[in-house]
């Protein structure tokens, strides 16, 4: 049986970090200095924000081999 691709917690994530990018950056890297640049880049704008915190969570979904 073929397992899943994501898990729920992992949507929830991603969908957190149309929302809120930071929040979603912090949960998934803890405070780095990912979480940092995010906030700056929403601070520049959201659009910024929530594109990192898309390209954060896809770099740690390829390294945990879930993707």
């Amino acid at each position: 049986m073929a397992e899943a691709a994501s898990s729920n917690t992992d949507v929830c994530l991603f969908f957190l970090a149309i929302l809120l990018p930071p929040v979603s950056v912090f949960l998934k890297r803890g405070c780095t200095a990912a979480f940092w640049i995010n906030i700056l880049l929403c601070i520049l704008g959201w659009i910024p924000g929530v594109i990192h915190a898309w390209c954060v969570y896809a770099s740690v979904c390829v390294r945990m081999g879930r993707c």
